[in-house]
């Protein structure tokens, strides 16, 4: 599930249009529907034409809920930019559009929205022109504009195309196996306690998972599950999820802290940063300044220290140590916003370098600065490794082209990571192989042996998992699928039978009460080998998984949809029929039933089950010998 997060000005009409979307007004607070605002953060649903659900959360526009803005934009896929064709570009729509440049939200559709209040067309096309000036040089230069109205419902049509065109560009975010969960909302449940929700990013969620809140330094584990509104046994990335969390009480679980699993992930005070100071900044940044310091959900207040520099200034870039007041969860290549305290001012943002910096760094010491910046280009092989832990499993030409390295560097890097085993190479015979980092492909054959596990257990007597049930459960693309299952198969962890998969050494066991059922009707077949127990009687006797396993793993044969017989009762029938055919040449059906005491029924359904396999054939009446 993707999730789309609106920005715009005030009163510009996104929780109306998110209403008009999803059927759901994203303002639940009794203060936002009477001052007709999003104070705190909306969430709604919707589903795309394509038939993907979709998360929508709705944040506030105006100057004073700001930082519920950026608690809001942090884990979306896209954004839904809303701009009022009545009013057009406000104060909060740049400052708005400036923070989805500086987290890299790449992905958007411009919203033209209340086209009823304006006049006539042309002052629409004023409107937009004026909107694309605006866009240039932004991460959404190319969005789409779409006109809309929420109240006549014009243009709802052409803006759920363009959103599900929109989101279909992005890349499906992939399990790494160090889930986070950034705390956005928490509350309490009747019947339930404690209820967190967020955006799922590096990992996922099951139920029973012990669970950690950080940097709080609480533990609970996870009683339930939600995405898009359903019932879940297992969260993945990129969703919208609410986790209702046993043994901790809601004031143990602050909004701004993160959801993760026991030891992923260590608090830090302490970060180093990459800052670029927007052009439109009132002021430069100073050494030694007072900011708020934005990642995720935080919020929390930092001293900026200037490194190689007395002072940034606007529009210009720079490296800081920022000192946090209170501990956070970062990762390397997190984006983080910086604001003013007062006056309110979003100064600019950045990318997170090293989140658990060793000491302070003297301010102006060239070899710090050096290493910072090897840090932030990286060497090929960290450059093109970052690019894949970004994609996850993608096609190599992809993740060279991400890691936007010269065609020489991608490839000896690419050499240098699969002979490390830093890289697998999925797929190796396609002209364009599919690439995983090691840690994923592990965690990702984990889950599939786990599934497969799981399977053998609740149905101990079936050859194996199906095909395309194990792609279901692991929710991979089915050219990804077929290579990862031809890799199991080759490392010798599965094999495959016809459409039906098992983990290396499965064998079907029967339970002792079946074993008991099964002696008994092998006794019947003896005692009258030439005229068995029906299908149906030996199904009524053993269940139709034990007679399966039976026939499959050759104690009987099936000779039609009504009869069986012994192996080796069969063994003996076929023996003496091809003795009779090569001394008398043929036989009728009448003639085979007297050679071995049977009766016609069993007799014409053995004789057809030969045709059928070219040993016999028929003609008129008669049968002749094939082999």
């Amino acid at each position: 599930m993707h999730v789309i997060g609106t920005a715009g000005h005030v009163d510009h009409g996104k929780s109306t249009l998110v209403a008009a979307l999803t059927g759901t007004h994203p303002d639940r607070l009794k203060e936002e529907q009477e001052r007709e605002m999003t104070i705190d953060l909306g969430f709604a649903w919707m589903t795309l034409p394509d038939g993907e659900p979709v998360g929508i959360v709705d944040v506030p526009g105006h100057r004073d809920f700001i930082e519920n803005m950026l608690a809001g934009v942090g884990g979306i896929d896209a954004a839904l930019f809303v701009i009022a064709a009545d009013e057009g570009v406000m104060p909060q729509t740049r400052e708005h559009l400036a923070i989805l440049d500086l987290l890299q939200v790449q992905n958007g559709v411009v919203v033209l929205t209340k086209i009823d209040l304006v006049p006539d067309s042309d002052w629409l096309d004023l409107v937009e022109e004026e909107v694309r000036q605006v866009l240039r040089g932004s991460v959404l230069e190319h969005a789409p504009i779409i006109r809309v109205s929420a109240r006549t419902l014009t243009g709802l049509d052409a803006l759920n195309q363009a959103l599900a065109e929109c989101l279909a560009n992005v890349q499906p975010r992939f399990d790494l196996g160090r889930p986070r969960l950034p705390i956005d909302r928490v509350f309490s449940m009747v019947g339930f306690g404690t209820v967190a929700t967020g955006t799922l990013i590096d990992g996922h969620f099951s139920i029973g998972d012990e669970v950690d809140v950080l940097p709080a330094g609480k533990r609970g584990r996870v009683r339930g599950l939600q995405t898009h509104k359903q019932k879940e046994e297992i969260a993945f990335p990129g969703s919208r999820t609410a986790v209702n969390i046993a043994g901790l009480d809601v004031s143990e679980v602050p909004r701004g802290n993160v959801l993760t699993h026991p030891g992923q992930y260590l608090p830090t005070q302490r970060i180093d940063v990459n800052f670029r100071l927007l052009r439109e900044a009132a002021a430069p940044l100073v050494h030694n300044a007072e900011v708020k310091f934005y990642l995720g959900t935080a919020e929390v207040l930092a001293r900026v220290r200037l490194l190689g520099s007395e002072q940034i200034m606007p529009g210009g870039q720079g490296w800081l140590q920022l000192e946090l007041r209170d501990p956070i969860i970062a990762v390397r290549g997190d984006r983080y916003i910086l604001r003013r305290p007062s006056p309110g001012e979003t100064l600019g943002g950045g990318i997170i370098v090293d989140p658990q910096p060793k000491q302070r760094h003297k301010r102006f010491d060239s070899s710090v600065l050096q290493q910072l910046e090897a840090m932030l280009q990286g060497e090929p092989t960290d450059v093109l490794m970052q690019a894949s832990l970004a994609m996850g499993v993608a096609p190599l030409a992809k993740v060279k082209a991400q890691s936007r390295l010269g065609k020489e560097q991608a490839d000896t890097a690419t050499v240098k990571l699969v002979k490390n085993s830093q890289l697998i190479l999925l797929d190796k015979e396609a002209s364009d192989p599919l690439v995983i980092p090691t840690g994923l492909w592990e965690q990702e054959t984990a889950r599939a042996m786990n599934e497969l596990e799981i399977f053998h257990k609740t149905n101990p007597l079936r050859r194996g998992m199906p095909r395309e049930a194990l792609k279901s459960r692991l929710k991979m693309h089915p050219r990804v699928f077929n290579a990862a299952v031809q890799m199991w198969s080759k490392q010798g962890q599965i094999y495959e039978t016809g459409s039906v998969v098992a983990r290396a050494g499965f064998e079907r066991k029967f339970s002792r009460q079946e074993e008991e059922k099964v002696e008994k009707l092998l006794r019947r077949f003896n005692e009258a080998p030439f005229l068995p127990p029906s299908y149906k009687d030996s199904l009524d006797e053993v269940g139709e998984e034990v007679l399966v396993l039976l026939i499959e793993r050759g104690d009987l044969v099936k000779v039609s949809e009504q009869v069986l017989f012994r192996k080796e009762d069969y063994d003996r029938m076929l023996r003496g029929a091809i003795d009779y055919l090569k001394t008398h040449g043929t036989f009728t059906v009448a003639e085979f039933r007297d050679l071995f005491n049977t009766t016609r029924k069993y007799a014409l359904a053995l004789l057809e089950y030969w045709d059928s396999q070219k040993i016999t054939v028929r003609d008129g009446d008669i049968r002749k010998l094939l082999i």
